[in-house]
């Protein structure tokens, strides 16, 4: 069986606005303004089509830390935590011989630190990365993107991810997609036990 799982907010944890808001200068003025045109960019940005340079010093300029690169960064990187039960079922879905991919709207630094820290994604076989392909989630061209790199059959392949409209597009692309929420892990882990068991004896 494969499975393909999103990141942030499945494995991970993500808390950007409070990571960012630690390292602002005290003095700035339209905080939640700067940050909303930060985050407005990021998808552009995670769909590989700003330069990481260009979208990191614009986004210091935003935020008046120009001086302050290193710090802005360390902010940048600093906003992830476990999702330890979800850890356990990555961990349990390795141990039964499931290839587990990651699918992820995602920038390169991002990517890098989380390979290197976490040491759950040694569990996957690759994945797909939004910066790589020039889409994000939920465009039709990622999903196929995954489909054909991951050399998967939707049919056979379980999606986790914790927005709607990605979901909405897992299905199109004939995915069996879930929407996860923390709050409702047992909901989910009966969810995958069900159709796991529909999947398993199917080749993969």
């Amino acid at each position: 069986m494969n499975v393909l799982f999103d990141i942030g907010n499945v494995i991970l944890h993500i808390d950007f606005i409070s990571s960012l808001k630690k390292v602002i200068p005290a003095h700035l003025e339209d905080v939640d303004e700067r940050l909303d045109r930060i985050m407005l960019r990021k998808d552009e940005f995670e769909a590989g089509k700003i330069p990481i340079d260009e979208y990191f010093l614009w986004a210091v300029e935003q935020l008046e830390m120009e001086q302050q690169l290193d710090e802005f960064m360390h902010a940048w990187l600093d906003i992830f935590t476990p999702n330890l039960p979800m850890w356990r079922i990555i961990e349990q879905l390795h141990a039964e011989g499931h290839r587990l991919f990651l699918f992820s709207n995602v920038n390169n630094p991002h990517k890098d630190h989380i390979l290197k820290n976490y040491p759950i994604f040694e569990k996957f076989s690759g994945g797909v990365f939004s910066y790589q392909t020039g889409h994000i989630k939920p465009e039709a061209a990622i999903y196929q993107r995954a489909i054909e790199q991951c050399q998967i059959i939707p049919e056979q392949t379980i999606y986790i991810d914790d927005l709607a409209d990605n979901i909405t597009a897992g299905k199109a692309a004939g995915l069996h997609s879930h929407q996860y929420r923390a709050d409702e892990h047992e909901a989910f882990k009966t969810w995958l036990e069900s159709i796991t068991d529909s999947l398993t004896d199917l080749p993969s």
